[in-house]
């Protein structure tokens, strides 16, 4: 299970070695708005999908409280069909689907858990609450 921080499910972005600083920011700047995860990763924790309106704790390398960001959409789709509308919505800088798909596949590589077009992912929006 993933752990809980105020209550809420905890939503670590990213890995502990800067990039998870870096992807918090974007979020508490208003330029990341979505964000991917593997959905073989959500049987692997025993964890339910996101419903929208549900509410989660964004935490930092530590575990410790962030802010507070409230799902708006999930849709469970592949690798090979997520659209520009929402790569663009993670507010990574990418300037193209192709360079998105590139840095994720290079980001999931690194990790270990490589993906392929028809990888089963779980794509999220969401909206900024706050420190609430």
């Amino acid at each position: 299970m993933w752990p809980r921080v105020n209550g809420m499910r905890s939503m670590e972005l990213g890995t502990p070695d800067g990039v998870r600083a870096a992807l918090n920011s974007l979020v508490l700047e208003g330029r990341k708005t979505a964000t991917t995860g593997l959905l073989a990763e959500y049987a692997k924790e025993s964890e339910e999908l996101e419903l929208p309106g549900e509410r989660l704790a964004l935490v930092d390398d530590d575990g410790g409280f962030v802010a507070t960001i409230e799902i708006t959409a999930v849709e469970v789709t592949t690798f090979g069909a997520v659209t520009w509308e929402h790569a663009r919505a993670e507010g990574e800088g990418d300037a193209s689907l192709a360079e998105w798909r590139d840095g994720h596949r290079g980001y999931w590589d690194r990790i270990g858990t490589p993906v392929e077009e028809a990888t089963a992912v779980v794509c999220l929006a969401f909206r900024l609450l706050g420190d609430q």
